[in-house]
């Protein structure tokens, strides 16, 4: 396309890193510098992953945290107290995720930590927290972090439940798309739990998986596995994988003609890998997505959240992962505005029952038992170029699975007691 969708300019590492180290809320004014002066800030932690192949989501995502705590000391923060932002890289690696989050308790004395963008990576910092008795809001996909085994009272999941978004996902493609499926996977957290949320509700409408291919975290030719693929003859090819994996594979598939064959669905569709890689490699694309901006045309809270983004990064748009540090950010203040206090056991208990909050994209409730954030479900097409009225105009929005706890795993299947 000729023309591209404005955003803001990337945000760098260094940048990041900067603004975390020097105890300086991301673009706060100096004009509350007294107020600081007589109440400490509220720290919020945000590890994730600038630099590697989930740099662009984790960009926006810092982007869309920052209008956060920008929207909550608009509106007076906390019994005097402002909250700011501490960026850091986490590198997309478990250990040096760990390492960061332990810097920002330990040495910066965060109140809270919210990000991450992998499954693997999240659950090590879900650890590292609950070892020290600190909130953490993730925003990576997993059904995992809501188990029993790996919860605690300080683990919050902003991110969806592959079992309800691939649940609402799979429930459009089975019924319209055909019931002969291959799965190209990959091989880590985030592959197999939604590889494992496509058998759950392809089970139930009567899918047979033909083929299930692995393959590494950050492989750069996908050409060798396609001859397997065509050999299956399946009607649906599942892409479960993520970021620049997502953009290649599909390219790819693309340029060897797959599209001619068969549907091609992903189990997280990627609206900044769609913009990096164009509307030839996504066209007639199916999938999954916890945000897209035309919610907005459903939602007020949307619209206002559009806005703002709009407003202070050059008329672009947010994407749905970064829309995700938005919602982390921004609901674990609120829940702090009810409980009056930062402290992780007074914001588990706050959430009571259930916390019902309606921050950017419509009705969210953090349920009780395993505090995840039950949301709604975007299916999306990809549009062809020639079907797009603007840049921004990427996807249709095919269906959406408005939140609703009976679609989610019930407390006492994830290990709960009631």
């Amino acid at each position: 396309m000729a023309d591209k969708i404005r955003s803001a300019p990337q945000l760098s590492r260094r940048s990041a890193l900067i603004y975390g180290a020097s105890g300086v809320a991301f673009g706060m004014s100096a004009l509350l510098t007294p107020v600081r002066a007589q109440a400490s800030p509220i720290k919020i932690g945000f590890p994730v992953p600038l630099t590697g192949p989930y740099g662009s989501e984790a960009s926006d995502q810092v982007r869309c945290a920052q209008l956060a705590i920008e929207d909550f000391n608009k509106t007076g923060g906390l019994n005097g107290r402002l909250a700011e932002l501490l960026v850091r890289d986490d590198k997309l690696n478990p250990s040096e995720a760990v390492t960061r989050t332990l810097e920002l308790i330990e040495k910066d004395k965060a109140d809270m930590i919210v990000g991450s963008l992998s499954g693997a990576v999240q659950l090590a910092v879900n650890d590292a927290c609950k070892a020290r008795g600190v909130t953490y809001n993730a925003l990576s996909l997993s059904d995992r972090i809501n188990e029993a085994t790996d919860f605690g009272p300080t683990t919050f999941h902003e991110g969806m439940a592959p079992y309800f978004s691939v649940g609402a996902l799979g429930q459009y493609v089975f019924a319209n798309m055909g019931k002969k499926v291959a799965y190209l996977i990959a091989d880590y957290e985030f592959g197999h739990e939604m590889r494992r949320a496509f058998q759950v509700v392809g089970d139930k409408m009567g899918a047979q998986a033909v083929l299930d291919v692995k393959h590494p975290l950050g492989m750069q030719d996908f050409s060798s596995l396609f001859p397997r693929i065509l050999a299956a003859k399946p009607d649906i090819l599942c892409v479960l994988y993520f970021g620049r994996d997502q953009l290649n594979a599909l390219k790819q598939a693309s340029e060897f003609g797959l599209k001619d064959r068969m549907k091609i669905v992903v189990g997280a569709l990627s609206s900044t890998q769609r913009i990096a890689g164009g509307a030839d490699a996504y066209a007639d694309v199916i999938g999954a997505s916890n945000y897209y901006w035309a919610a907005e045309e459903r939602y007020p809270s949307s619209k206002a959240f559009n806005a703002a983004y709009a407003a202070k990064y050059g008329g672009g748009v947010p994407s749905d992962y970064g829309s995700y540090g938005y919602g982390g950010v921004r609901s674990m203040l609120e829940l702090a505005r009810k409980a009056g206090s930062v402290e992780a056991s007074a914001l588990s208990s706050a959430v009571g029952a259930g916390f019902k909050f309606d921050l950017y994209k419509g009705p969210q409730v953090i349920r009780g038992c395993d505090h995840q954030s039950d949301q709604a479900v975007f299916v999306l097409r990809s549009k062809p170029e020639a079907q797009m009225k603007s840049p921004k105009d990427t996807f249709e929005i095919v269906t959406i699975a408005e939140a609703d706890e009976s679609k989610l795993r019930t407390c006492a299947e994830l290990g709960h007691k009631t």
